[in-house]
């Protein structure tokens, strides 16, 4: 069964021409592309989405970050997604992440990490509804399924 999950392509990767390369990654993996805008994050927006975080010391430099360029928003399809993307993500703190991850291969920073991913189904589905509406997705058969998944899984 098909799970969705966020990610957040953060100013950095936007500024140093990541884009393409970190979406391609998730391609490459077999994950669907079902969602995919560019928007100016705002302190509203920012405030509920790290409220979690909103108490930590570097809850203004993360906002700042966040707001420095635009980001790119997506939302990937697959099996497992959420674990599969933060797998591929590598830990937050990039220094930390391993090589091979997003993170380990193109970030050194824990807070200018390049992506953004949700932490579980529950979160993706709240993330997801914060930043799409239906109209924004984009429902369609992928004819490569077949090559990418068991009869079962699918």
């Amino acid at each position: 069964m098909a799970e969705r999950t966020l990610v957040i392509l953060k100013p950095g990767a936007l500024q140093r021409g990541l884009v393409g390369e970190v979406i391609s990654r998730f391609e490459k993996r077999g994950l669907k592309l079902v969602a995919l805008k560019m928007v100016r994050l705002t302190d509203e927006v920012l405030d509920i989405h790290y409220a979690h975080l909103k108490d930590r010391p570097f809850f203004p430099w993360l906002k700042n970050g966040m707001k420095a360029a635009p980001v790119i928003l997506c939302c990937w399809e697959g099996c497992e997604a959420v674990k599969v993307v933060r797998e591929m993500a590598g830990a937050t703190n990039a220094r930390k992440a391993v090589p091979g991850t997003i993170r380990g291969d193109y970030s050194m920073s824990a807070q200018e990490n390049i992506i953004h991913t949700s932490d579980s189904p529950e979160n993706a589905a709240i993330e997801l509804d914060r930043f799409f509406v239906p109209e924004d997705y984009c429902e369609y058969q992928s004819v490569l399924d077949p090559f990418k998944y068991s009869p079962d899984e699918i």
